[in-house]
């Protein structure tokens, strides 16, 4: 036997100098010795079924060691720079006859597919992505089955050492976009790595864009349509949700139900969809504008409507606006951090009690009252969270011009709006572009 201040487990134990969860030993079998260690907490019962007894009944070095080559999940790992890794990673590093060895081990707490909380679906599939990697790995290769899917996988983060995954497909995948996408993960520098989130404000260069260039989801089906058209997939290990590269504005739009309704079904609901992100936009500066600077647009009965609810305001249209602006997002926010099962009932009595007492106190117009609610319920049509949110802010900006320019002011940032969509690029394409050339198209021009 050899001695505790030799060989591989004195390295490891100076290199985990500390560690009391680490477990190392030199076993013995009655005719040959082994050297291990390992993390039994970052470990699985694989370790008991695939290494501890064959090393106790197999007495023969030979079939243990003809074992150790014929079994994927043993590697040959002799470079001791590599064994903080491997042993942090869940592996098991044994030693025999002066050769290292680690066996995979990695325990995964996760087995099954999640169900989908963010992004629901009436008639598609209900499974979702995890936050185990080999998982979403097999549910994606379950809908997108075919051979030229290609992974490239990649580890990042200096104390996180998270594991990423790229997916593409080689028949459809434009070469400057993944060139550019390489290039932007060998320049990232992060520590800690540890949801998607994270990985998209590294993968964007200009932190200050208003819209999101890049898109999260959750479902595997809407993963599978993607690299379908020629987009490029990274998954996260530890996060549910995959980041998909280029995307257009149109992206953030399409619901996955879009594909599985019919036709004219499908039309009405991207068509409400859009007049809902309009309504969501304008019509908080509309009323602004309208009340304040130019009530000849209302027909006269309306006009004396809207000013008889307005007579007991003491204060502007604007200030009005804000008031229930924020009411609405401090609303949103407590429905997002309070536990799932009071959260609904809270944001509901609170809106409820809330309106009702601030128009009966006289601060606010009844008229207020239901273009706030249109705006709220506008704003929960957009399918994407993350383009939600964008909208939520842009909607500040039109009703701060309307204050100021009126009508005119709302036009003319309107127009501004459409040259920033029209500018904005996602890993070089064009994030406005109202066609993309279709994925039999780009496979011809690759064969040319």
């Amino acid at each position: 036997m050899k001695g505790d201040d030799e060989g591989m487990l004195a390295d490891i134990r100076s290199l985990f100098d500390g560690s009391s969860d680490l477990l190392t030993d030199t076993l013995d079998n009655g005719f040959w010795q082994m050297e291990i260690a390992y993390f039994p907490n970052l470990c699985d019962e694989r370790i008991k079924d695939g290494l501890l007894v064959p090393f106790s009944y197999r007495f023969d070095p030979d079939e243990f060691r003809r074992m150790l080559h014929s079994n994927p999940k043993y590697q040959e790992a002799n470079n001791n720079k590599d064994w903080p890794n491997l042993l942090l990673k869940g592996y098991v590093l044994i030693q025999i006859e002066e050769q290292c060895y680690s066996f995979k081990s990695d325990r995964s707490l996760v087995t099954e597919a999640d169900t989908t909380e963010v992004e629901a679906s009436l008639q598609g599939p209900q499974s979702a992505l995890t936050e185990d990697l080999d998982v979403n790995l097999y549910l994606i290769r379950t809908r997108y089955n075919v051979p030229s899917l290609a992974t490239v996988p990649y580890e990042k983060g200096n104390y996180s050492h998270t594991a990423i995954m790229i997916l593409y497909d080689k028949k459809f995948v434009n070469d400057k976009v993944l060139k550019l996408l390489h290039k932007q993960l060998d320049k990232m520098n992060i520590d800690l790595l540890q949801a998607s989130g994270q990985l998209v404000k590294e993968l964007t260069d200009k932190s200050h864009r208003f819209f999101p260039t890049l898109l999260q989801t959750e479902r595997p089906d809407r993963v599978a349509v993607m690299l379908r058209r020629g987009k490029v997939v990274i998954l996260l290990n530890g996060s549910r949700f995959a980041v998909i590269l280029p995307v257009r504005l149109f992206d953030f739009m399409h619901a996955m139900d879009d594909d599985y309704e019919s036709f004219w079904i499908s039309c009405f609901l991207i068509v409400m969809r859009y007049c809902a992100i309009t309504l969501t936009i304008l019509l908080p500066a509309l009323y602004v504008a309208i009340v304040s600077y130019n009530p000849e647009i209302f027909r006269v009965q309306l006009a004396f409507t809207i000013d008889g609810s307005r007579a007991g305001v003491p204060y502007p249209s604007f200030v009005e606006v804000f008031i229930m602006l924020f009411m609405i997002e401090a609303l949103i926010e407590a429905s997002i951090r309070l536990p799932r099962f009071v959260g609904s009932t809270a944001t509901t009595v609170g809106g409820l009690i809330l309106g009702q007492a601030a128009q009966q106190a006289g601060l606010v117009s009844s008229i207020m009252i239901i273009v706030t609610s249109v705006v709220a319920i506008s704003n929960f049509v957009i399918p994407n969270s993350t383009f939600s949110q964008s909208i939520r802010l842009i909607k500040y900006w039109f009703v701060i011009i309307a204050m100021i320019y009126g009508i005119t002011g709302i036009a003319v940032l309107f127009f501004v709006l459409i040259v920033y969509l029209c500018n904005l690029r996602s890993f070089g394409e064009p994030y406005f572009a109202l066609f993309t050339p279709r994925a039999n198209d780009l496979t011809g021009q690759r064969k040319g």
